[in-house]
């Protein structure tokens, strides 16, 4: 497979955490290889929710690789038990990583990645496919040939709609002025829109909670200010979470102030509304589900976010009918049966596709289940990486450590940055009875990253991705 073509690079697509880890192990390998970024600088999702706080310390956000090679040029780890805000994130590890020199040569920005095929092949095509390099063509219509493909694009250019069934709502495409994106900066860039506004929040996951609580935040300080929460369930008990109770005090406190807002009036919570239309008029919207319906300035749209594989279009990839990732990984990460605390260890044999040496990681290879966490995608690179250099044992000895409770997405909590246990998910619901902490999966996965966002994600109310 990939070792007919020595001299060719391993493409990378992205060059967020999940990527530039996938750089570092190969940098580390030294196996040639070239990340392609679409935005103008590395991170370029993660700087989107700079404003909001991670809910895992320091040591669950940064790739083992990737330490190592910084430590070597001299760079200075954050405090692990730190937690570190999207901005920190990107400013104090990932632009340091990507421009170490054994990296910044092999990294180009502003190269959006089209399509990805068989140099002459389309998917029909079988004779001497494993002998045929890769063909990636960049939107400015570039070919670039390479011997493998890390797709870790994420999902954060791609969120869920409004609509409950999956599809927009009556007359969303036409509000699309009234519709802000998940995790939007309430009481910074973007207060002006929200100040002395009627704000709908829909979700039920940590996204939505992180910005009702922000609006809740600026319904003191600007009159006028309303907020209103939508979700599709009968109780909003799965966002609240464990409370006091909860074996991560960051994410309890969280469901603890939300609760608060709510019971006090600050937020009107509505249950059981699944959006059904969203009609715009004027300068404001009306929004129902059938039976009930409220008129609003702006919605706050925190539905998660779903994988695009359209650039793949051309090559063989067997994905699960209902999760969108490999059928391997699916009941693994199915969020039916699975917290993000409760995933099973995981690497290269459950990412595998038809196509050889094609593989999706990070939030992406999740599709659509929202269990993803940041460490897990930091064990799919390693894996991968290892298997690319022909290093079978190391890619299957798959192994990190992650307390039951996991964490699932990032919210500011007070003005506390630090937390004495940490894990990260991005997009799982926070479980409606906290597990007990500190079970380790003998090959587990450790921390993990925001909400949504990353190449971040997921689909439904369950919240939204990371990376």
């Amino acid at each position: 497979m990939t070792s007919n073509f020595p001299e060719l690079p391993v493409v990378v697509i992205g060059a967020g955490p999940v990527g530039l880890a996938a750089a570092a192990h190969l940098a580390e390998r030294g196996l040639p290889f070239l990340v392609l970024e679409a935005g103008d600088n590395p991170a370029a999702a993660v700087r989107a929710w700079g404003h909001v706080r991670l809910f895992s310390p320091w040591r669950y956000d940064i790739d083992p690789a990737a330490a190592r090679l910084l430590e070597h040029s001299g760079w200075i780890r954050p405090g692990d038990d730190k937690l570190p805000t999207g901005a920190q994130l990107a400013a104090d590890y990932l632009q340091p990583l990507a421009d170490l020199p054994g990296l910044k040569p092999n990294i180009r920005y502003g190269a959006r990645v089209a399509a990805v095929t068989r140099l002459g092949l389309d998917r029909v095509r079988s004779l001497g496919r494993e002998a045929t390099p890769y063909l990636v063509r960049l939107a400015g219509g570039e070919d670039i040939l390479a011997r493998a493909i890390i797709d870790a694009s994420g999902t954060w250019a791609t969120p869920n709609v409004l609509g409950a069934s999956g599809i927009p709502a009556h007359g969303e495409s036409a509000a699309t002025a009234f519709v802000e994106p998940a995790l939007p900066d309430v009481l910074g860039r973007d207060r002006d829109r929200f100040a002395g506004a009627h704000t709908l929040v829909v979700g039920a996951g940590h996204s939505a909670a992180n910005t009702l609580l922000a609006l809740a935040e600026l319904a003191e300080q600007a009159p006028g200010t309303t907020v209103t929460w939508a979700i599709r369930a009968t109780s909003a008990v799965r966002t609240y979470g464990g409370e006091a109770a909860d074996a991560l005090p960051a994410r309890g406190a969280l469901g603890s102030r939300l609760r608060n807002h709510v019971e006090n009036g600050t937020v009107t919570l509505l249950t059981g509304f699944s959006v059904r239309s969203v009609i715009a008029g004027g300068t404001q919207v009306e929004v129902s589900d059938g039976e009930q319906s409220i008129t609003v300035d702006r919605i706050v749209s925190a539905t998660g976010f779903r994988p695009d594989h359209t650039i793949a279009g051309e090559l063989r990839l067997d994905l699960d009918p209902i999760m969108g990732s490999t059928r391997a990984l699916a009941p693994l990460i199915d969020p039916n049966e699975h917290s993000c605390g409760t995933v099973p260890p995981h690497g290269v044999d459950e990412l595998i596709h038809p196509e050889p040496g094609y593989y999706a990681i990070g939030v992406k290879s999740y599709g659509r289940a929202p269990t993803f966490l940041l460490a897990t995608g930091y064990e799919q690179a390693r894996s991968v990486v290892a298997a690319l250099a022909g290093d079978w044992e190391a890619a299957r000895d798959v192994q990190l450590d992650l307390p039951e409770t996991g964490v699932c997405n990032s919210n500011p909590v007070e003005d506390d940055d630090t937390v004495a246990a940490g894990g990260g998910c991005c997009g799982a619901p926070a479980p409606a009875a906290v597990e007990p902490a500190g079970r380790g999966l003998s090959t587990g996965i450790a921390g993990g990253l925001l909400t949504a966002p990353l190449s971040l994600i997921t689909v439904g109310e369950s919240g939204s991705s990371c990376c």
